[in-house]
């Protein structure tokens, strides 16, 4: 696997004093999709065209952690980059990305925390430009720390999601249910640019990696021809 993601977590691990110990980190894991070899999800990898695009900014140990999702979205979609944040320094690709003329960037963001001026519900087309929606991927505390100490991010206007369903990830749970895991706030977004089909794809492909994730640390065997691999199944 070569995405960004997979890069971002290679190079985290290359700099680690000491390895990073997932729960059930005495499974054997899958190297491309981290999943326990017994509960392997390559072979149901959807890859779907965008017009619009993800940047992912990424807290520490996201991309070493087995439950991540920002990888998820990396898969699904090519149009993908990835980012390790720091309060003290900046990776000069991501300025560059965010200032790219052929991208219109939107920070993805409850809009109760920022000034209304900055606050959008839709994805405004601009000529000549395509979405790029900026994701904050870290437990909720952490994203709201990312979100006040990147000042390079406060120019862009902010993306508020008015998402009337209930969170169905269920892998690191949210004390909050308006809190969505990083897909489902991908798949949000791709809804609203008009790239249905990749947020349906992306949708199913959470669905099927999660009941992949639990049944593993069951563990018990997963139905292959059930509802969740039928819906991901018309995406391959």
């Amino acid at each position: 696997m070569s995405h960004a993601v997979a890069r971002l977590r290679a190079a985290r691990i290359a700099r680690s004093a000491k390895p990073f110990l997932a729960r059930g980190s005495r499974s054997v894991r899958c190297d491309d999709c981290r999943l326990a070899v017994t509960h392997c999800l390559c072979a149901w990898r959807p890859r779907i065209a965008t017009s619009s695009a993800v940047c992912l900014l990424m807290h520490d140990v996201e991309a070493l952690k087995p439950s991540n999702t920002g990888w998820l979205i990396a898969d699904v979609l090519a149009d993908t980059s990835a980012f390790g944040w720091s309060r003290v320094a900046v990776e000069p690709e991501l300025p560059a990305l965010l200032n790219d003329p052929q991208w219109q960037p939107y920070l993805v963001f409850p809009g109760e925390y920022v000034a209304a001026e900055r606050v959008v519900s839709e994805v405004q087309p601009a000529a000549g430009k395509r979405p790029l929606f900026v994701l904050l991927d870290a437990t909720w505390s952490e994203a709201r720390k990312m979100f006040r100490k990147s000042p390079y991010l406060d120019s862009l206007p902010v993306l508020s999601l008015q998402a009337e369903q209930l969170s169905r990830y269920k892998l690191r749970r949210s004390k909050r249910d308006d809190h969505f895991c990083t897909a489902e706030v991908a798949a949000l977004c791709l809804e609203l640019a008009g790239d249905q089909r990749a947020a349906d794809a992306l949708n199913a492909y959470l669905d099927v990696f999660s009941q992949h994730y639990l049944a593993a640390k069951a563990p018990r065997a997963v139905p292959l021809d059930d509802p969740l691999h039928e819906r991901l199944r018309e995406f391959l």
